[in-house]
Parts: C-alpha cells; sequence; structure tokens
C-alpha cells in the first residue's frame, strides 16, 4: 500500500517532487498523475546522481535537473544539454544557444519530436520545426525529461510520431532573492542575467519570479573584413587575418511567473509569461561537397578542408547601383550572400498551471495557454520594375514602357518567382530596372490551448484519469519584400511590418495562404498496482482538422506558386493563359488557382506499459504506444497542384507503433538503465522526384523498420566524485524502394520512355541519423573548486536514403563523386569548473565558472536533414569551433 503524496505535503516532500524522477510528464495533470503514487520515503534514488535521474516509469526516460543543466555554458539551449542523453543527437551551430540546430532521438528528426514547455507544444503549428534558440534561458528550468522513443497519453501535439522532450519552469522561492549571472567569452560573447525572486508576499502564501536576459555575440564564422577567395586554379587562397565578423546575434528573454498555493492538499495556481526575441543570420552552412581531388582551391559552398577552411570570407560590398534615365540598370549581387540571410523571430507566451482537489480523491487540473510567433527566413530576389507578360504567344512586347503596360498580359504580380512592381523602384523615372529586394518568408502564428483532466483515486492501489485538450493555431504564411539599404543589409528585417506594393497598391509576396490547425483530443488512463507490478493502460482518441487557404495559383507539385495578391484582373490574365502545367512527355496537369481545403484526420492512439520490481532497487519496464504525426502545411499546400479529390491531394499520416523493454537500477549512488526498442514507422513521408512534374515533392515511403539499444549509468563512489557514462545503437531500414524518376531516354537503366526509376532503397539506413552515440562526464569536487569533464562521440550519418556517395556534375564531367556515402564521426570534448567563493565570505551561492566546448576544435560536419536522391547536395552547418566562456554567478 501507497501513501499518497500532494505537492506541499511537507518541506521533505516538496524536496522529493522538485528532483523526482516520477514528476516527469508535461502537463499539470499527467504531472499530478505520476506524484500520486510516490510514496513519501525521502529515498535517495528519487534525487538521482549528479543531475542525472533514470525514472522508475513504465517508458524508457532520462532526466536531467537543474544540477546538471546548471554546469553546462550560460545561455546554453536545452536541446544541447540533452545532447548528453542515449539516442539524442544534436548538432548546434554554435556554442551559446543563440544560433539553432538539428536535433534527432533514435532517428526521429526534430519535426517528430514533440517538446513542451510548461505542457504547451512547442512544434511550429506548420511544419513541426523546432527552434533550439528560442528555448527558455536554462538557469529557469527546474528538469529537463525525455521519453526516448515515445510521447506522452496526453501529448496535445499533431508532430511527434515518436520521442517527446519536456521541461518544466522552477517554481519561485519561498525566500526574498536575487540572482545575477554575466559571462563573457569568445566571438564578443557577453551576456546578463537576472532573477529576483519576491519570497512570499502575501497572507495567502502568494510568491513570483521575475528574470530577464540578454546576450550578444559576433557569428562563429564568415568575416566581412576578408575578400572573396580568388579563383585560381590549383591555387589556395592566401588567408587574411581576422579583424572583424559578418553579422552578429543579438538575443533577449524576459520571464516572469506568479506562484499561488490553494489550501494544504497540494492545489495551486501558476501564471507565467514567456517573452524572446531573436536577431540572428544563416552564418556557417554549405554546400556537403569534398572537391580537393578536383578543385584546389577553397570556395564558400564547399565544405572546408581543414580548420582554416572554417573562416571562409565574405567580402564586404556596397550596391553602387547608379541610376540613370533611359537605361536598364541592372541589380548587383550585393547582400544576396547565403550568410546574409537574416532569420529574426519574435515569440511569446502566456501560461497557467492549475490543480484543485474537487473532494477527497477527486483533483481536477487546468492548463491554458496562448502562443505568439512572428518569424521568417530572410533571403533577397531581384525585383522587376516592369511587368510581366503572362502572355507572350498573345503578341504583346515590351512591357517596361508605358504605351504597352496596359495590355492585359502584361500583369504585375510574384510570376514565376520574381516580382514584377510595373512602377520605378530606384527613382530614376523609367521601368527599364533590376533592383534587388529582401523577400524572407513570413510566418505569423496565434495560437491557443487548454489541457484538462481529471484524476480519482479509487484506492491505495488503483488510480484512473480522464482527460482532454485543444489546439488552435492560426498560421499565417506570406512572402512581402522591403528595400535593401546600400551595404545590402535589409531596411528592415521583418518585410511584413512595411512591404512594398505595384504601382496599383497591391503587395507583393511570393506566398500568400492562411492556416487554421486545429486538434482536439480526448482519452483516460488508469494505473493499479499488484505487489510488485504496476500496470499503465490509457489511450486518446485524437481528431485533427486542417482548414487550408491559398490565395495564390499552384503551378507544380513542390508546392510553386504564381501570386497577384488583389490583382484579380492579373490573376485571370495568367490562369488564362496557363491553363495547364507540362508534367511529362504528352502529359498536361491543369493548375490550380486559389481555393480553400479542408482535411480532417482522426486517429486512435493506445498507450500500455509496465513496471516488475525484483527488489527495492532493481525493475524492468515494459511499454508500446503509437504515435502519430498529420501532414504538415507544406505538405498539404504542395497537395493543391493535384485535383481535391485525387490521391495526390490527400497525403496519409504517418504512423508508428513503439515498444521499449528494459532494466535499471536505482539507488543514491547509482542509476543504471539498459533497454531495447522497435519502432514500426509507417507511411513515412519523405521528398523524392514525381513523375508527372519532374521535380521533388513529398512521397510516401511506406514502412520503415527502426530499432536499437540504449545504455546509460551513473554512479557516485564517493561523495566527491561522480562518473556518468551511457551509449545507443541505432539501425534503421526502408522496407521498399522509391520512385525517383522517369525514363526520358532509352539507356541501360531503363528499357522505354515512361517507365519508372526507382532509387534503391530497400533494406538501406535513413539518412540524417547518427549510427551511434557514446559518451559520458565526469565531476569531482575538490575543496572550493569543482572540476567537471563531458565527451560525446557521434557516429556516421548517410547523406541520403540510397546511402551512396553523392554525385554531380563538375567541369563537364558527369556522375563525379563530391561526397561520400556517409559523414564521418567526430567526437567533442568539453570541460567546465567552477571555483566557489564562499571562503570569500561571498556565500555559498557565488562562484566563477569557466566552460570550454569543443576544446580540440573537432572540424566536423554539423546539421543536415536527410534526403532520398544522391544527386543533390544537401546544405549543411559546418560544427561549432573551440569556445571559451568564464562567468560570475551571484546569489542571494
Amino acid at each position: 500500500m501507497q501513501i499518497r503524496y500532494y505537492l506541499a505535503a511537507s518541506a521533505g516532500a516538496l524536496c522529493i517532487a522538485n528532483f523526482s524522477g516520477a514528476a516527469l510528464a508535461q502537463s499539470t495533470g499527467s504531472q499530478d498523475f505520476d506524484e500520486a503514487e510516490i510514496v513519501v520515503t525521502g529515498s535517495r534514488s528519487d534525487n538521482g546522481v549528479a543531475g542525472v535521474v533514470t525514472p522508475d516509469t513504465t517508458k524508457a526516460k532520462a532526466v536531467l535537473t537543474q544540477e546538471f543543466i546548471a554546469r553546462q555554458a550560460p545561455g546554453q539551449t536545452v536541446n544541447d544539454i540533452i545532447n548528453q542523453l542515449p539516442g539524442v543527437s544534436f548538432q548546434n551551430n554554435d556554442a551559446f544557444g543563440s544560433a539553432g540546430g538539428k536535433m534527432s532521438i533514435r532517428g526521429f528528426d526534430n519535426t517528430r519530436i514533440n517538446q513542451t514547455f510548461d505542457g504547451i507544444p512547442l512544434n511550429d503549428s506548420g511544419n513541426y520545426a523546432l527552434y533550439s534558440n528560442q528555448q527558455l534561458d536554462p538557469e529557469l528550468i527546474e528538469q529537463v525529461n525525455v521519453n526516448l522513443g515515445s510521447t506522452d497519453v496526453d501529448s496535445p501535439t499533431a508532430a511527434a510520431s515518436g520521442s517527446t522532450v519536456n521541461y518544466r519552469t522552477r517554481k519561485p522561492g519561498e525566500e526574498f532573492g536575487v540572482k545575477l549571472v554575466g559571462s563573457t567569452g569568445d566571438f564578443k560573447f557577453f551576456r546578463i542575467f537576472g532573477m529576483v525572486d519576491t519570497g512570499v508576499f502575501t497572507p495567502w502564501g502568494t510568491r513570483a519570479f521575475f528574470s530577464a536576459s540578454t546576450s550578444t555575440n559576433d557569428t562563429v564564422f564568415g568575416n566581412e573584413d576578408m575578400p572573396a577567395f580568388p579563383a585560381v586554379a590549383g591555387v589556395v587562397a592566401a588567408r587574411p587575418a581576422i579583424t572583424s565578423r559578418k553579422g552578429g546575434i543579438n538575443k533577449q528573454q524576459y520571464n516572469a511567473k506568479i506562484y499561488q498555493p490553494i489550501g494544504d492538499d497540494g492545489d495551486f495556481i501558476a501564471l507565467s509569461g514567456h517573452y524572446n526575441q531573436n536577431r540572428n543570420n544563416f552564418f556557417g552552412s554549405v554546400g556537403l561537397r569534398d572537391l580537393h581531388n578536383v578543385a584546389s582551391n577553397f570556395v564558400p559552398n564547399i565544405f572546408p578542408q581543414n580548420r582554416d577552411d572554417r573562416d571562409y570570407g565574405i567580402a564586404r560590398c556596397q550596391t553602387n547601383q547608379v541610376a540613370i534615365a533611359g537605361v536598364a540598370n541592372t541589380a548587383n549581387s550585393c547582400g544576396s550572400a547565403f550568410d546574409e540571410r537574416f532569420n529574426p523571430s519574435n515569440t511569446g507566451n502566456v501560461r497557467l498551471n492549475s490543480r484543485f482537489t474537487l473532494a477527497e480523491g477527486l483533483i481536477l487540473t487546468i492548463d491554458p495557454s496562448f502562443q505568439y510567433v512572428k518569424a521568417n527566413g530572410g533571403g533577397t530576389v531581384v525585383g522587376q520594375e516592369a511587368r510581366r507578360d503572362v502572355n507572350p504567344s498573345g503578341g504583346a512586347a515590351n512591357c517596361n514602357t508605358t504605351a504597352n503596360s496596359a495590355t492585359v498580359s502584361c500583369q504585375m504580380g510574384y510570376i514565376g518567382g520574381t516580382p514584377y512592381f510595373g512602377r520605378d523602384l530606384n527613382g530614376d523615372g523609367d521601368l527599364l530596372d533590376t533592383v534587388r529586394v529582401l523577400a524572407p518568408s513570413q510566418t505569423q502564428t496565434r495560437r491557443m490551448g487548454v489541457i484538462t483532466g481529471l484524476r480519482y483515486d479509487v484506492n491505495d492501489d488503483h488510480t484512473v484519469r480522464l482527460f482532454y485538450s485543444f489546439d488552435r493555431a492560426r498560421h499565417r504564411q506570406t512572402g512581402e519584400t522591403n528595400f535593401l539599404k546600400s551595404d545590402g543589409s535589409p531596411t528592415d528585417v521583418f518585410a511584413v511590418n512595411d512591404p512594398l506594393a505595384d504601382a496599383s497598391g497591391n503587395v507583393l509576396q511570393k506566398r500568400d495562404r492562411k492556416s487554421i490547425a486545429s486538434h482536439s483530443m480526448i482519452g483516460a488512463e488508469y494505473r493499479g498496482e499488484f505487489g510488485p507490478l504496476t500496470l499503465q493502460v490509457g489511450g486518446a482518441y485524437k481528431m485533427f482538422k486542417r482548414d487550408l487557404t491559398n490565395n495564390c495559383a499552384t503551378s507544380s507539385a513542390t508546392g510553386f506558386v504564381e501570386c497577384f495578391g488583389t490583382n484579380a484582373a492579373g490573376l485571370a490574365a495568367w490562369l488564362a493563359a496557363n491553363p495547364t502545367v507540362t508534367t511529362g512527355p504528352g502529359v498536361t496537369n491543369a493548375v490550380q488557382g486559389p481555393q480553400q481545403r479542408i482535411r480532417k484526420y482522426n486517429k486512435l492512439t493506445p498507450n500500455l506499459g509496465l513496471t516488475y520490481d525484483f527488489t527495492d532497487d532493481v525493475s524492468v519496464f515494459a511499454n508500446y504506444s503509437k504515435g502519430v504525426q498529420v501532414p504538415g502545411t507544406d505538405n498539404l499546400y504542395n497537395a493543391f497542384f493535384f485535383p481535391s479529390t485525387s490521391d495526390a491531394a490527400n497525403p496519409k499520416p504517418e504512423t508508428t507503433d513503439n515498444f521499449d523493454l528494459g532494466l535499471r537500477a536505482r539507488t543514491g549512488q547509482l542509476q543504471a538503465q539498459l533497454g531495447l526498442w522497435y519502432t514500426i514507422f509507417n507511411d513515412r513521408l519523405a521528398s523524392s522526384f514525381d513523375p508527372e512534374t519532374e521535380r521533388n515533392v513529398y512521397r510516401n515511403l511506406g514502412r520503415v523498420d527502426k530499432y536499437g539499444i540504449d545504455a546509460s549509468v551513473s554512479y557516485r563512489p564517493i561523495p566527491e566524485v561522480s562518473i556518468y557514462t551511457f551509449a545507443s545503437y541505432l539501425k534503421s531500414k526502408i522496407k521498399d524502394n522509391v520512385q525517383n524518376g522517369v525514363c526520358t531516354a532509352v539507356s541501360t537503366s531503363c528499357a522505354a520512355i515512361g517507365d519508372p526509376i526507382f532509387a534503391l532503397t530497400a533494406g538501406k539506413r535513413e539518412s540524417g541519423s547518427p549510427t551511434f552515440t557514446l559518451g559520458g562526464r565526469i565531476q569531482a569536487e575538490l575543496g572550493p573548486v569543482d572540476l567537471g569533464a563531458q565527451i560525446k562521440r557521434t557516429g556516421p550519418r548517410y547523406v541520403n536514403d540510397q546511402n551512396i556517395s553523392l554525385v554531380q556534375t563538375v567541369n563537364g564531367v558527369a556522375n563525379t563523386v563530391v561526397y561520400g556515402s556517409k559523414t564521418p564521426a567526430y567526437t567533442l570534448v568539453d570541460l567546465d569548473a567552477r571555483v566557489r567563493l564562499d571562503w570569500a565570505g561571498l556565500g555559498d551561492k557565488t562562484y566563477f565558472q569557466f566552460n570550454v566546448s569543443n576544446v580540440f576544435d573537432k572540424l566536423y560536419v554539423g546539421g543536415f536533414d536527410g534526403q532520398l536522391a544522391n544527386n543533390s547536395v544537401p546544405f549543411v552547418q559546418i560544427g561549432a569551433p573551440r569556445t571559451f566562456i568564464a562567468s560570475i554567478i551571484v546569489a542571494y
């Protein structure tokens, strides 16, 4: 028989709640459901070892607490911190947590991982992406827990087909307190974090905290003062000394939380707010080419051959375009380099977590939230002052003259990927010129959600709960333009703030669509204890709706569109002149004009798990769960090219069947877990060639099987020393070959024109995820000094789903191998040291901290997306270089 546990039962019980492996789940209801059965014994095994907890649950989980998080670099993204867990692979774009990165868990990429922040889903409501540079300041994270291969039964997400990352904000302290963190480091890194705990300030126990942080740094690659490399065959360009760097990163964040306990049963209301603002750019992304056997001189779009080559140059530029009347002035490339593209974001949320005891053993939890996003991915385009002849066969000519601009076939709009303004952009009085303008892909989201649950304790051994959640996101995706300054930088990183219009006042944009993504879910869960056996059974019925409006005409299966804004006459003229698109030899498809489509997906996702305690310290666990990811908006809008009732216009949702089996041991000195897992991935979506359009589109790979093993051990042999190690192995197998083209000429690879050509993917691994990871950490206390070292080896990653070398045409030679079939394994070592200053009378919460990441300055391939074909080169991030950070932490 176990004693029920509530959140504020006693000071000792509260300590357990803060660090217990059972206090894991994303929502207040899930957390309360788990905590309801904690035995209040004060067991040291619940606190973990050196901030690493192996929770005693039915799922393969791992937890890092603030004790571990605080040793990492201040400001670091939580997604990089969990890179020290088995099965997790994260490639950080910098050492500061402000520039993004790529994550996978057990081979699930970040669009298939559910990440939550105090219960609210963080995946983009359109494409399900995760943005690691927008996460909560690490000083405020009480703990982060990871479901390695499954989601929580009440996860309110359309994204996750496997794996969940949950983190929760700390509670405000009961005593007044202040914490200040100041950090400086390489690449002109400077960060300040401040937090104030009010302590209890009302007779009812109300307490709150307020925090703010700001950080700046130069980009770690790309030097503005360095000239472009000379294109001299056979000569390696001399590298000038670095004096300053192109671009910079600025980040600021604000957080607040007010916590009101209610009564003595652990009930509470907690209202929290969060705002994050990032200004960064796309530095360090290059084509995955290794051409040292083909071309001797390094250029920025080739992956660097050595560490010196990482610091490639972005030449300082000026547009220097002199507008001369009557002359066709041509735009230059200033501002067009990939590294000069800005990636600004403003994100915020308001969250309420609450728990109420309605009667003995009957608990209600309610978690409403609101989220706001304003962000874009930069880029430029060459704008045309002239109009576009949408029907060249009609005989109209010279749309750039005033006399012909009124011709029906001469139209203004964003046509063929180019904006045609029909007006003078550079002030020289003619319509002959081209002008480079900012052209980002803008996204603005308003998202509301609520998660509510009702738990009932039948008796001491049996507990049930019901839950319901609702999530609605208004997702507005546009593509406005704006002017650039003379140095190629934008006049405003948000072109949507003051967009350029055509001669008739229509705002030109490369996309114009509105999506309402809604998700309702109802479910139940039961937990029963039968001696050493604990059984947990649950399930949810998920109902998804996608209300999609595309205001542009879709002209290809890749989602390419022709946009005219409110210029209805221009749209009508273009549709009349382009009623069909050639999609193959003798085959045409009707162009799909602006339209609205509604898609609905319903799915039952059961969840079954058990634990069996052999002893008080050793147990076995097993779990089955079903995951689902419905098609994202990009995929669905691409499908607008096809008639609404066709199969191609109705992509299927992905589903997974996830199985876990493992053994764990938990004591005050030892936390260990060994797990075997198997995932069956059905209707897996990937990008591949469409035979009707000869373009890459989303394709269904059918079934993909994944399986592997995870292990971790955290051990404290003596109080002053802790040792942690982990390892994982991943194997995936695509079951079928995937069509990757059609035969256009008879050859050894195809017998007849029109025959399908298949990529030989059957039996191959999925690309983008490492075949293995292993690492560990050792931490020692030597008087007033703490020393820590951690290491992570990441195995090779295949660069395409065919597991073969990348080929391209180079110097006129077709099928030249430009990169091998996989990126090499790499090893990163990080060091940290902490010098406490209590001996100087400054208190036990004041100390210096030093962090060094990538100690040996390893050159490695950073994050990249997997792909199907081997004849296109993916863009990859250059791995972050060695970085030193020094901090002072003052708290009282």
